[in-house]
């Protein structure tokens, strides 16, 4: 099972490249983003709780991540080929735990891809998303907010992920092939 973490600022193109990796090797996808949009589309209390959070800008607690993406990746069962986790972990606790809950399942995390993009750039990317999604949380007060905490609690995992042995660094400036590319080349070696 080929466990995969994608990490990059918001806006770095986890998404996109993660819809790439799902085509060409079949790997489920858990985008904590989506999963918590869905709860707070869906009125749910855990989406009222993590709306409270996300309008700040601020992280949802760990342990209700957990447990959601526990949920989550269960439900795909043993016969999948992977997982992207996109989106988490976004601090080293958080990678710790699910280090903890893939540990519990006999699973480990094979690779995290990092996706760099200089961050006058990802202003640029999430404003635009912004304006043709309507996505509330791409506004540059907030995003500006994200960035912040990026930078101050999410890129020390980088340093933790390489730690681990783990780590790939991808540019993620440039043609969204050339990006996949280099991301295959790491899949296919793991």
């Amino acid at each position: 099972m080929k466990n995969i973490v994608i990490f990059g600022a918001p806006g770095s193109g986890k998404g996109t490249q993660s819809d790439k990796m799902i085509e060409k090797y079949g790997l489920n996808h858990i985008s904590t983003g989506d999963v918590l949009r869905g709860e707070i589309k869906n009125g749910t209390e855990l989406g009222k709780m993590a709306a409270s959070y996300i309008d700040k800008g601020q992280l949802i607690p760990d342990d209700l991540m957990v447990s959601i993406l526990a949920s989550v990746y269960d439900k795909f069962g043993r016969d999948s080929k992977g997982v992207i986790f996109d989106g988490f972990p976004r601090t080293i606790p958080q990678a710790e735990a699910l280090k903890k809950m893939l540990d519990e399942r006999g699973d480990k995390v094979a690779a995290m891809i990092e996706l760099d993009v200089p961050e006058d750039e990802l202003m640029k990317r999430l404003i635009l998303r912004g304006q043709q999604s309507g996505r509330a949380d791409d506004n540059e007060e907030t995003i500006k907010k994200r960035l912040v905490v990026y930078h101050s609690q999410t890129q020390p995992l980088i340093e933790w992920y390489k730690n681990e042995g783990i780590h790939y660094h991808i540019d993620g400036m440039g043609e969204l092939d050339r990006i996949f590319g280099d991301i295959s080349k790491v899949i296919d070696n793991i």
